[in-house]
């Protein structure tokens, strides 16, 4: 039996694998892997999945997904250092919150098994193409989205769920990032679609990222819908305050997404003795701690970003609130640890890690 039974590798798919040059400049998301894995889902019924030749897609101009949204997406990483892998980390946890964005927006679900192995395969087969530095990786975005082709407004009978990979750099190319506290917009509402990992909630961040850029900020921070007081996440990113030897992140709401990252680091941190908090997060009390130098640090964390020093937060008066430490211990401490599980260079008591075999 083949080591991925779920999914037909095609002999064109190997091809494309084996004539494809990986180029030096990779940055992030920009070079595709020229293989792709390809379902779809009509009227209740799940077609063989199939790792096939990247290629481009054709839509019908009525395709729901164009006028109605409905889509959803995962990223997540494989690892290859010092010779070993390719490692997977925790891809279980993506295909459950995969599925559970399905559920939030009238999506079938997607085999368990067609997608965990979906994304071993392609793992295994561009394992070759996965950069070695450490803090590279190779980023793998299964999506799903609805090509029922009229513009009547009712969820889609067919779907496309695919899976595409970039051999990429670090998203950040700088040690830590300014951040804009967003004060007027909002990005998700009570009972609406924020826990669910759909690009909807990014493009409603689009605009705000804009204005954050403009002021000279990298990312922007936001708060709740209803009293815009309390601190969610950051755009595609959750957000962890450093209290001396404690660290702080706001507790999840409908509004805020269930990171894998945000997980992972808060039972890594307990296990190192680093003493978590998930409570409601005050902005005013936040920048007020930082002024008085009761908080030290604060970081970003997310698939792409690992875990990412914020140096400063800022208000769009201008005024702004710089960290006591721009790329502090315990952000170090936490993101190497991270690091050393998920490209095999250190222990995993966890069991979250997953070697595969190259395959080409």
């Amino acid at each position: 039996m083949s080591d991925f039974d779920a999914i037909t590798i095609t002999e064109e798919a190997v091809t494309a694998l084996k004539s494809f040059q990986l180029p030096e400049d990779l940055a992030f998301g920009k070079v595709m892997a020229p293989v792709m894995i390809e379902c779809t889902y009509n009227q209740g019924t799940w077609s063989e999945a199939k790792l096939v030749p990247y290629r481009k897609l054709t839509l019908d101009p009525t395709c729901k997904v164009l006028h109605y949204a409905q889509e959803i997406f995962e990223g997540l990483k494989g690892y290859h250092t010092n010779g070993a892998g390719p490692f997977l980390f925790r891809h279980e946890e993506n295909m459950k919150r995969f599925n559970l964005s399905a559920e939030r927006m009238a999506m079938p679900p997607v085999p368990e098994k067609v997608f965990n192995q979906g994304v071993e395969a392609i793992t295994s087969y561009c394992a070759h193409l996965i950069p070695k530095k450490s803090g590279d990786s190779l980023y793998i975005r299964p999506f799903m989205f609805a090509t029922e082709n009229n513009l009547g407004i009712k969820p889609s009978e067919h779907f496309s769920f695919l899976i595409v990979a970039s051999p990429s750099q670090a998203y950040f190319s700088s040690g830590s990032v300014k951040v804009l506290v967003e004060r007027e917009a909002v990005r998700a509402c009570p009972g609406g679609v924020g826990h669910a990992k759909t690009g909807g909630n990014y493009a409603a961040s689009l605009l705000s990222m804009i204005n954050a850029k403009k002021k000279g900020y990298d990312q922007v921070l936001w708060l709740d819908a209803v009293t815009k007081s309390n601190i969610e996440e950051m755009s595609g990113m959750n957000f962890f305050a450093v209290y001396g030897d404690k660290i702080v992140t706001p507790s999840l709401t409908e509004t805020i997404l269930n990171g894998i990252t945000r997980k992972s680091i808060i039972e890594l941190a307990r296990h190192q003795g680093i003493e978590v908090e998930e409570t409601t997060m005050k902005i005013d009390d936040l920048l007020a701690d930082i002024k008085s130098g009761k908080c030290t640090e604060a970081f970003a964390c997310g698939t792409a970003v690992i875990i990412t020093p914020v140096d400063t937060l800022g208000l769009a008066s201008g005024e702004t609130f710089p960290l006591q430490h721009e790329q502090g211990p315990i952000s170090k401490q936490l993101r190497q640890a991270l690091l050393d599980i998920q490209e095999g260079t250190g222990d995993d008591p966890f069991g979250w890690r997953k070697e595969l075999t190259p395959k080409v």
